[in-house]
């Protein structure tokens, strides 16, 4: 019988949510007849006794367990050798910060399966909290923007006990004539444009944004080939082309900032692809955005404002396009204020972990506690057997430090 054990998670700052809540633990204990085990937490948004309640055993170790899932980095001295390990690594763009981390992983004959990995035959993820960072992300920027001009006060999204209670916070809303854009078109951007939505904010077309005038606030939508143009010059965008080779086109974001006064950055960003805009743009009396929320939170990418990640408990600061560096949050009307929360879904730790674990049940475990034929988990394999697998070879040089 294959054991499965809910770790708890060490990473700081806190991340509360969880692979599997209590009542889908005991679904996955009947449907696969797993044994599965949660280690004993203070942090995670469902309590020891949840899981107790639902008939999951709760211990100190899950040194016993056969496949461990979490969710973040796992701290290096809690990696058990010889197990097969579930969380989101972070690893597979050669983030620096986590080569020491993919260096044990590979040490201690861990089988690492990552999330951010996990694929149908289409290419296409199957699990993600993407949604929930959108909601979260759009959130906290239409509070920053009422903060900054003092339109109105929402209540943090963490203080919000779920989604419902979030929504009903937006009654509060009260905003000019102002315009949003919002990068992407995936799941951040969907869960963005759902609260953008439930806020009464009308959306326009990204041609609108710019050449129209509203007597109302409104959002545009803002696709790779609304901001991207070949190096020619030329209409001829084919998106297949700009993922593969991004680096042969360039950026046309700027019009955009001469308009808009919110930006909701929602598209994932290749580092070979255009930034949105540079210092020195931002430096230009005719860039207009006052307020950034940068759901993708890349730092220094392709916003040159997102100096660092920011908190859920402070969530704020203020970039000062003249001088380059971080200012003290709303210290000045010349300055962009920045919202960078990197773990934006831990705001609505319950309804996301309850998102995951479906997405988990029905789209990963099927592989995992079967026969995989379509290749799901192979595919999201980083490492196993003491090394990389060929899927993720192109890490070695990451791997061995250079």
């Amino acid at each position: 019988m294959v054991k499965i054990g809910l770790i708890r998670e060490g990473k700081i700052p806190v991340d509360k949510r969880v692979p599997l809540t209590p009542e889908q633990a005991s679904r996955v204990k009947q449907i696969y007849g797993s044994e599965v085990v949660a280690q004993s937490s203070t942090v995670r948004c469902f309590s020891n006794d949840d899981y107790l309640a639902a008939g999951i055993p709760i211990g100190d170790s899950v040194s016993d367990c056969d496949i461990i899932l979490g969710v973040k980095e796992v701290p290096l001295d809690d990696l058990i050798e010889n197990k097969t390990y579930f969380f989101f690594s972070h690893t597979i763009k050669k983030q620096a910060y986590n080569r020491k981390l993919l260096q044990e992983l590979v040490k201690k004959n861990i089988r690492m399966v990552d999330y951010e990995t996990l694929t149908n035959k289409d290419g296409q993820r199957i699990v993600a909290f993407g949604r929930w960072a959108g909601i979260v992300g759009a959130y906290n920027g239409i509070l920053t923007f009422g903060r900054r001009f003092n339109f109105y006060n929402l209540k943090p999204a963490n203080q919000c006990h779920d989604l419902e209670e979030l929504k009903t916070e937006l009654s509060k809303v009260d905003l000019p004539n102002i315009k949003i854009v919002l990068t992407g078109g995936g799941r951040v951007a969907q869960g963005a444009m759902e609260i953008l939505d439930a806020a009464g904010i009308r959306k326009v077309s990204a041609k609108d944004i710019l050449k129209s005038r509203f007597d109302e606030a409104v959002y545009a939508q803002l696709n790779m080939n609304d901001y991207n143009l070949t190096l020619d010059g030329s209409s001829n965008f084919v998106i297949n082309e700009f993922h593969k080779q991004p680096e042969r086109f360039k950026g046309d974001f700027l019009k955009y900032t001469k308009v808009a006064d919110l930006l909701i950055a929602g598209a994932y960003w290749d580092p070979k692809a255009p930034v949105l805009f540079t210092r020195a743009d931002a430096q230009n009396p005719d860039f207009n955005i006052k307020v950034i929320a940068d759901i993708t939170c890349d730092i220094e990418g392709s916003i040159p404002s997102t100096l660092r990640a920011s908190t859920i408990d402070q969530p704020h600061y203020d970039y000062s396009p003249i001088e380059g560096v971080e200012k003290p949050a709303f210290s000045s009307e010349n300055n962009i204020t920045v919202m960078a929360v990197d773990n934006l879904p831990c705001e609505l730790p319950r309804d996301a972990s309850n998102a995951f674990g479906e997405q988990l049940i029905d789209n990963v475990l099927p592989h995992l506690l079967g026969d995989d034929k379509e290749g799901v988990i192979e595919r999201a394999t980083i490492c196993k057997n003491g090394k990389l697998t060929e899927h993720y070879s192109y890490l070695q040089d990451f791997l061995d430090g250079k």
